[in-house]
């Protein structure tokens, strides 16, 4: 077994929140080291797109000192969006406004600016983590699947919604929402789709009704980005052979007979495997309390639905992570307890909305509710 020198700053999981505030403290000239249990960058693929808000996401980007690469990345027409019923009847209808409030990047575009900003062996590939133990004094030992360990003065946990840092300072464990994404794609659509592509848009489109829905998103080169939305058992889902593409979208569309054909098309016709996308979530208000010399940051701290905060809400964390740890230089503690301080309340809003936001698309008054929230009459009780 090999054992690496300490390093002052250890973030477990090259994910956009660890990235980000790698970035963050690099520029600021505070060492740091980021394990990642991919083997390289191109590993996997990365997901879709994602609306980068102003307040938080462009705000951690620009503290990374990276908003002008950013910009180059952006999705232009990307903001469209509407809503449907599950006739394919439009409900709400809203063109790009061009104001570039959230703008549309692909996740794998962002994390690549981000991982090209850091210094070359800044991220360590191919690491993936066992588990993590306390030292004392505020000083913690990662180990590693390849036998190999590291221990550090301040170590964070940016590994996602199953972080093996998370133990370390909570008994909290992700639980089934009762919600499944399926997730397949379409491509070239405008010329062999047309009908999928002019009921989606320029942008993204949700097609909904209690308990199910059809999201697909518009990305660059001609591509649909398709989720299909079902509020099942997870004993149904675990009963779909996803190994059996063909059976797997048969079995998935056959939930939304009686829709409008072109939005059942955004299944029938995916030209990629299905791939089933179980959400779990923590509790809302997760928090725990301060052990010295370790935190989390992004899904690994505060798992919600998705709702369009996730990414945002993780580059945010690491740059206000940075930010602490750069205004209390040597004093670890206080810089965790003072991020601490401003990520639960924040978190826990966020959560909250993102679970507000996932019932008006599959409650009980899907589609009008989230056309009320999105036109500002909020949900109808």
């Amino acid at each position: 077994m090999t054992t690496a020198p300490t390093t002052p700053v250890t973030i477990i999981g090259a994910g956009l929140g660890g990235l980000v505030l790698a970035r963050v403290l690099h520029v600021h000239g505070i060492p740091v080291k980021v394990y990642e249990a991919d083997p390289s960058p191109q590993a996997r693929t990365q997901g879709g797109q994602l609306d980068i808000h102003e307040h938080d996401g462009q705000r951690a980007l620009a503290a990374a000192g990276l908003t002008e690469e950013f910009r180059a990345i952006i999705h232009e027409g990307g903001e469209a969006s509407r809503v449907l019923d599950r006739h394919g009847e439009v409900l709400l209808d809203e063109p790009d406004d061009g104001t570039g409030r959230r703008p549309e990047v692909l996740r794998g575009d962002l994390r690549r600016i981000l991982i090209d900003s850091l210094p070359e062996g800044a991220i360590a590939w191919g690491r993936k983590v066992a588990g993590a133990r306390s030292l004392g004094g505020g000083r913690h030992e990662v180990a590693f699947t390849d036998g190999s360990t590291v221990t550090t003065g301040l170590l964070v946990g940016a590994d996602g919604a199953w972080s093996r840092v998370r133990p370390l300072l909570s008994a909290a464990e992700p639980q089934y929402v009762g919600t499944c994404y399926v997730e397949t794609y379409l491509h070239d659509v405008d010329e062999r789709h047309p009908a999928a592509a002019a009921t989606v848009g320029a942008g993204s489109m949700s097609a909904l009704a209690p308990g199910q829905g059809i999201s697909a998103h518009r990305e660059a080169g001609g591509v649909l980005h398709t989720y299909a939305l079902l509020t099942r058992p997870a004993d149904w889902v675990a009963g779909i052979d996803f190994t059996d593409a063909a059976a797997a979208r048969a079995a998935v569309a056959a939930e939304f007979e009686g829709w409008a054909p072109r939005l059942t098309a955004l299944i029938t016709d995916g030209e990629s495997a299905p791939v089933a996308r179980v959400l779990h979530t923590l509790p809302v208000g997760h928090r725990w309390d301060r052990v010295p010399g370790v935190t989390l940051l992004g899904d690994a701290a505060h798992l919600a639905p998705p709702a369009g905060e996730g990414a945002n809400l993780a580059m945010f964390d690491g740059a206000e992570l940075a930010r602490a740890i750069v205004a209390h230089p040597g004093d670890t503690e206080a810089a965790l307890a003072a991020y601490e301080a401003e990520l639960f309340p924040r978190s826990a809003a966020a959560a909250a909305a993102a679970h507000t936001v996932l019932d008006l698309c599959v409650g009980d008054r899907a589609p009008y509710g989230l056309v009320e929230f999105f036109t500002g009459g909020g949900p109808a009780a």
